[in-house]
């Protein structure tokens, strides 16, 4: 009975969790979304199975007022995910400068390890700001001899710019996340522009040493007997001008299959 109970209250947990969609977090009248989804949801309780992870965010004011650029942008996975780049083809990011988005694939296309899409403000000659809209590429990398993604962002109405976002990937010792990536935002239109909002989906199939491989894999690390788990999937830290940071973390729930 005691055990039944437990494995209700678990499913109970598990639907709440899952409830929760986006992380909100304010400060001041900055506002910033985040979301972070995986699937399948349904995992082995032990051994990694290969997963997908779509990313959004977004940044706006309560006042309506031109956002101040992002400067700094870290996420944190949680441990029982896993990063795999052995085998999988590298893009340099000399290689995506002023490119556009066909480009850079005809370039590049075989590291391609994710795709979406964003938004920009561009307050351009003290007019009002001017929204752009654009895709992104993502690549898998090296950067300072270490893993790294670059993001290339491509916009093309009504103001033409590709901005490269390089992530470096590094992995924590002790805690419950162990992937993080961290970036600088390099200065968009001058630094008068803004990204306002993403939408990136990452992952990737290859074959290496005979066996198929994925660029994201994790499992569901719930307790022997319990159906599911709900955990800190994922942390985030948006750092803006003036030292303002605002550090949103989402709660996701997994499933054993």
């Amino acid at each position: 009975m005691r055990r039944a109970l437990l494995i209700a209250l678990t499913a109970l947990l598990l639907a709440s969790a899952s409830a929760s969609k986006a992380e909100v977090e304010q400060l001041g009248n900055l506002r910033v979304h985040f979301s972070a989804e995986f699937t399948p949801q349904s995992l082995p309780r032990q051994r990694p199975a290969p997963i997908e992870v779509n990313i959004q965010g977004s940044v706006a004011t309560t006042d309506g007022s031109h956002p101040p650029p992002l400067q700094v942008l870290e996420v944190k996975l949680n441990r029982s995910g896993r990063l795999f780049t052995r085998g999988l083809p590298t893009c340099r990011q000399s290689l995506l400068q002023s490119t556009s988005s066909n480009e850079a694939l005809a370039r590049c296309g075989d590291a391609l390890v994710g795709h979406g899409s964003f938004s920009a403000d561009l307050a351009l000659g003290g007019n009002e700001p001017i929204l752009s809209n654009g895709k992104i590429l993502a690549f898998n990398g090296r950067r300072s001899g270490s893993p790294a993604l670059f993001l290339h962002f491509f916009g093309g109405v009504p103001v033409r710019f590709t901005l490269i976002v390089p992530l470096k990937i590094g992995h924590l010792k002790a805690g419950r996340y162990g992937t993080v990536l961290r970036t600088r935002i390099p200065k968009l239109a001058g630094g008068f522009g803004s990204i306002t909002q993403i939408d990136l989906s990452l992952g990737r199939r290859w074959t290496f040493a005979g066996k198929r491989r994925s660029y994201l894999s994790a499992a569901c690390s719930a307790p022997a007997g319990f159906p599911g788990a709900s955990f800190a999937f994922a942390s985030a830290s948006f750092r803006f001008q003036a030292h303002r940071a605002l550090r949103p973390t989402l709660v996701r729930s997994c499933h054993v299959r």
